[in-house]
């Protein structure tokens, strides 16, 4: 009964031994099996690695960075002015295709600037937004009207006169080519005579056809002018609605500087349409006065269109003065045309030198180069309009930019951090500067 016991005892720890040996055989074989599973075979997938001998290869660098830093840059300015160049093109081709609409927008703009200090100063003295607005641009329209008028008056009227000084002018001319140093036969001079009358012949067609389209030009120039009439009393009347309507437009973050941006450009505008009349009416004035006194005939109607072509910067001056020369060769005479010429570059001289400087000033001054190019561009845009809208146009756009930059600079000093115990208006003394008073918007009613 005693050996039973014992040899339970073995055999029940035999048992235990190959039950824990069957666990740990299982717990390996699940292992692997989770090892094969997680990995592929290495016999099929796996990579060798390279021998030692084998170079040792370097990552590829990024393509942004591989290329130079100022091609990048180049490349980073080149497709910004492809986008600006693109949308200045979008908007020429809208400025064309309304081009009659936009001219007399522009044109309203002009005669609104110049009209305005009258509403203004009628407003002052009591009378009513209403009655000022009608009675300035009454007078204004009727003595533009006036202009016109006796503009072609004189012309009607002096032409029979006019178109036989013309005749002895020509004749007059052709005797002193005849004697004069350049040896100019007279076969060479009835030559170029009747080359004139051939080309006048052969090109009878495309005259006719240039005053048919005449007609279509006079339909849009009443057209242009009812429109600039509309929105000249419009402008007189309602100026400052229309500019607060304006810049509900703009983004708000943008609104506070382009508020402060808009009277001083209305300023520089009125400052340039009057400074523009004072200057014109002068060159007016004593080219008219030295050209009635040297006997060239029509003396007060050129005297109205140099007015008229002072507002054309540089390029009108140069017009107006030629025509005045041209009519005084052809009427009075070599002598006199020389006379007409330097009483001319006379009066454009003390202009230039002295008295744009003095009646524009600084607020509207652009450069030389620049009048040039904006008026040339104007020119080929736009033609007569787009010449005298450009100049006044750079001017503008000239004052908006450098109060938007030093509305930037100052906004940049307002937000930088400031010392404890600063205001913002210390911290704008501290970097030399002083911030903008808020301006109230352009009062074009007055």
């Amino acid at each position: 009964m005693s050996r039973v016991p014992g040899w339970l005892g073995r055999v029940g720890s035999r048992l235990t031994e190959m039950s824990e040996r069957l666990d740990e055989r299982r717990a390996e074989v699940e292992r692997e099996r989770a090892e094969s599973d997680a990995s592929p075979d290495p016999s099929v997938d796996r990579v060798p690695p390279p021998p030692d001998y084998a170079p040792a290869v370097s990552p590829r660098p990024d393509p942004a960075l591989a290329v130079p830093w100022g091609m990048r840059v180049a490349a980073e300015a080149g497709w910004r002015l492809l986008v600006l160049a693109g949308t200045l093109w979008v908007l020429m081709r809208v400025i064309s295709a309304v081009q009659l609409l936009v001219l007399a927008f522009a044109a309203a703009l002009l005669i609104t600037a110049l009209l305005q200090p009258t509403v203004a100063r009628l407003r002052r003295h009591g009378v009513p937004r209403g009655p000022a607005t009608a009675l300035t641009a009454i007078l204004g329209f009727v003595v533009i009207g006036l202009m016109g008028w006796f503009v072609t008056w004189q012309v009607m009227e002096n032409i029979d006169n006019l178109s036989g000084q013309i005749q002895d002018g020509i004749d007059e001319l052709r005797n002193w080519l005849l004697n004069s140093p350049f040896h100019v036969t007279d076969k060479q001079i009835n030559e170029i005579a009747k080359n004139l009358r051939e080309a006048v012949g052969a090109n009878t067609d495309q005259i006719t056809s240039a005053g048919l389209e005449g007609v279509t030009v006079v339909v849009e120039a009443l057209t242009g002018i009812l429109l600039t009439v509309f929105s000249t009393l419009f402008l007189l009347y309602d100026g400052r609605r229309i500019w607060e309507w304006t810049l509900r437009l703009v983004p708000a973050a943008a609104r506070p500087g382009v508020a402060g941006a808009g009277p001083r450009a209305w300023r520089t505008l009125t400052a340039y349409v009057r400074g523009t009349v004072i200057v014109a009416l002068i060159d007016a004035i004593f080219i008219g006065l030295g050209i009635y006194f040297l006997d060239v005939p029509m003396a007060v109607p050129l005297a109205v269109f140099i007015f008229l072509f002072a507002f054309i910067p540089l390029v009108g001056a140069v017009v107006s003065g030629a025509l005045a020369v041209v009519v005084a060769l052809v009427t009075q005479g070599v002598f006199t045309a020389v006379m007409t010429l330097v009483v001319v570059l006379a009066v454009q001289q003390i202009e230039g030198h002295i008295l744009q400087p003095f009646i524009l000033g600084r607020a509207v001054r652009v450069h030389p180069l620049a009048v040039v190019l904006s008026v040339a561009a104007g020119g080929m845009v736009a033609g007569i309009g787009g010449a005298v809208v450009a100049v006044p146009l750079v001017a503008v756009t000239n004052t908006v930019a450098g109060y938007l930059r030093a509305y930037s600079q100052e906004a940049a000093v307002r937000h930088a951090p400031k010392p404890r115990g600063s205001t913002a208006s210390d911290a704008a003394v501290s970097a030399g500067e002083a911030p903008p008073a808020p301006a109230p918007a352009p009062d074009a009613a007055g």
